[in-house]
């Protein structure tokens, strides 16, 4: 149960004077829908309102308040002209305009002889000291809702600054002052007002200073989510390590013989990570690791290595994907290496149907198959293993934290291995997988070529094209790309159509085939099959390519309007060529002229081909945003900390947050309460579930 001294930040915006229904539904647009959302939308800006020349003292273009008396009103004569109210005070005279005025509105408002208080953006024209709409008039016994220093925040169509001014002042006025969570050496180390205190401050802002990132007030509330966050993961990943496990060992046999079946020699990062992964299996505590590696760096080998271990323990794997195009992928390159250990694998993805289905589920729950990849298709309720002990998931970002879960209740006590093929920065890291140990893969398989990356401006279309044509009559295999237009899945289809069919006028249909997310699932394989096989030559893409196509021969890479790409995303592309020994090359075609940002992704992408690196110098141009893919579900989304500026609380954070989930793993000590109150000021009512549940 929540704790009741939430109660009030808990309540329906609707409860705060002047939010009705309609005003309600506005507010839920851009804070959201309890008194806690609207109390957590801080100023983006602020207006200082305390400089009060006088008239005669009033400069061009600036903000100024004036304390004036109403002398006539002055209805213009020409609708197109504004309605003039002239006013004064010791020093001069000062013109209010308005357009579109209503003249009993503003006689109300502006009573002739009354004294007035008036604030907004100075102009001087024709002569005349005047403003244009004012931003406030109010009744000097009314002063105080006039504030020197006013907030500005974040609006919608239809929804007045006033309105929400008001609103917000009150749902601040409703928080409670709560219990310190946070440790107090480092709240008197960075010289933080306690949560309440900041709450207040942040909503008070006195100067441009005081809405920045590094304000005190900003920092103490971007720390205490971010703390919340890492205390939800810290709480998962300590209850995940004291359920009980089962050690996973074997004699080695079964790896053996895996890894004899590989191409080529284990690298010093395989082994390493293999180890890490190996050492968790045979704990009596639960694995749950995640597997970072850059394209091309053998992650899926480290996996089958793993899936041998599982099998000398005399348990089964399962691998998820994200699409069913990776799903069988996997089971198609696993197949071989598993295969001279006399492990079976099977794919088992939505489109299997019928009898053909049936059978594959009973060999499933009778054992018969060593390891299973597919898609969500594995947590429907009639798939059931004989002895589910170990569990990978694949590019992970693209199903969100809480999916993790969700196999583990086909399983008894499994391990858990994450993969994931995007580079992340050490911040996101900790994001995004907090609840993870971390095991990298930083070196490449050895035979692997650099890529040749070019960037080409796009009036040398037709040159591309040409050299397309060269390259295919001396048997290259080519991916174009096309560009993210927005959004959409019809922007995407439209320009891959278009250039499908210029490119297969030139070359010839059957040398050309046509791959989006649209796609009926067997056919986007058909067509997949058919550039791997090499039936055709080009195969012009949407970024559906960028997790999912495996073509080792292809040689050429080709991304359409790269300067609307992220530079994490271009990297993952260039990665599905130069996966042999062959010379690759990447053709980055960008419209000029390119913006800074646009420059400077595309210099970092010909200078390295190091993932890692290209992950950070993206962090630095991108931040988090879509860092881990343009579309995905994942659930880095915070209200009050940017990760960007607050990288270093995050790691404070996190550094904390493990420190009390593994001295007090079910908040009982100290400051137990006031951390549990913690997760669910910030909704992280999960990690509390688990505290009860043991």
């Amino acid at each position: 149960m929540r704790p009741e001294i939430l109660f009030p930040l808990f309540k329906e915006v609707t409860a705060l004077p002047g939010v009705g229904p309609k005003v309600a539904a506005l507010v839920e647009k851009i804070a959201g829908p309890v008194v806690r959302d609207l109390a957590f939308l801080l100023p983006v800006n602020v207006v200082d309102r305390s400089r009060r020349p006088g008239v005669a003292g009033a400069e061009d273009g600036e903000i100024a308040t004036f304390e004036v008396t109403v002398d006539e009103h002055l209805p213009a004569r020409n609708p197109r002209r504004p309605y003039r109210v002239r006013t004064r005070d010791a020093t001069g005279f000062l013109t209010l305009a308005y357009f579109h005025a209503r003249p009993d509105y503003l006689k109300r408002l502006l009573p002739d002889g009354a004294a007035r208080i008036v604030s907004g953006k100075v102009e001087r024209f024709g002569g005349e000291i005047q403003i244009l709409h004012p931003d406030h008039v109010v009744d000097p016994e009314d002063a105080g809702e006039l504030p020197d220093f006013e907030p500005v925040y974040p609006l919608t169509a239809g929804l007045a600054s006033k309105t929400l001014r008001k609103a917000v002042t009150a749902a601040v006025e409703l928080a409670p002052e709560l219990e310190e969570w946070a440790d107090r050496h480092l709240v008197a180390q960075r010289g933080w007002p306690t949560w309440r205190a900041a709450l207040e401050t942040a909503h008070a802002p006195a100067s441009a200073a005081d809405v920045r990132h590094d304000a005190p007030a900003r920092q103490r509330l971007a720390y205490d989510e971010l703390f919340a966050d890492q205390l939800a993961l810290a709480v998962m990943r300590e209850f995940r390590r004291a359920a009980p496990g089962r050690p996973l060992t074997g004699d080695g046999a079964l790896v053996k013989a895996i890894a004899g079946a590989a191409p080529f020699e284990a690298t010093n990062a395989q082994r390493k990570a293999f180890k890490e992964i190996a050492d968790d299996m045979g704990s009596e505590r639960r694995m749950a690791r995640l597997l970072q590696g850059d394209v091309g760096a053998g992650k899926t080998f480290v996996a089958a290595l793993a899936v041998g271990r599982a099998a000398e323990a005399g348990v089964q794997a399962a691998l998820m994907a994200p699409t069913e195009i990776l799903a069988r992928q996997h089971a198609r390159s696993l197949a071989p290496l598993l295969a001279a250990a006399g492990l079976r694998v099977a794919a088992l993805t939505g489109r299997d149907k019928g009898a053909a289905r049936k059978a594959l589920l009973a060999e499933i729950a009778d054992g018969d198959i060593d390891l299973v990849c597919g898609t969500h298709a594995l947590f429907q309720d009639d798939v059931g293993f004989n002895d589910l002990g170990l569990i990978v998931i694949d590019e992970q970002h693209r199903f969100g934290v809480s999916d993790r879960l969700k196999l583990t209740d086909k399983a008894r006590r499994p391990d858990l291995l994450v993969m994931t093929a995007t580079p992340i920065p050490r911040t996101l890291t900790l994001a995004a997988f907090g609840d993870l140990d971390v095991s990298r893969l930083d070196e490449k398989p050895p035979g692997r070529t650099p890529v040749d990356t070019r960037a080409v401006p796009t009036d040398r279309l037709e040159d591309v094209m040409r050299a397309v044509g060269r390259a295919i009559d001396a048997g290259d295999r080519v991916y174009w790309v096309c560009p993210l237009v927005e959004e959409s899945d019809n922007s995407d289809l439209a320009a891959a159509d278009e250039r499908w069919r210029e490119l297969a006028t030139l070359f010839g249909e059957r040398r050309v085939g046509l791959l989006h997310g649209r796609l009926p699932a067997a056919e986007k394989e058909a067509r997949a099959d058919a550039f791997r096989t090499g039936e055709i030559d080009v195969l012009v893409a949407t970024t559906v390519v960028e997790v999912g196509i495996d073509a080792p021969d292809a040689t050429i890479m080709i991304i359409e309007h790269a300067e609307r790409f992220g530079l994490a995303q271009l990297h993952q592309l260039r990665g599905r060529v130069g996966r042999g020994s062959k010379p690759s090359t990447c053709i980055l075609l960008y419209k000029p002229p390119l913006n800074d940002t646009a420059k400077l992704r595309l210099e970092a992408l010909r200078r390295t081909d190091d993932g890692f690196q290209i992950a950070e110098e993206d962090w630095k141009l991108r931040g988090p945003g879509e860092l881990l893919g343009t579309r995905q579900s994942g659930e880095i989304k915070h209200v009050l900390a940017d990760l960007a500026v607050h990288g270093d609380l995050l790691e404070i954070a996190a550094s904390d947050a493990r420190a009390v989930a593994q001295a007090d793993p079910k908040l009982e000590g100290p400051r137990g309460e006031a951390l549990r109150t913690l997760l669910y000021l910030f909704d992280r009512d999960r990690a509390v579930t688990w505290l009860r549940a043991g």
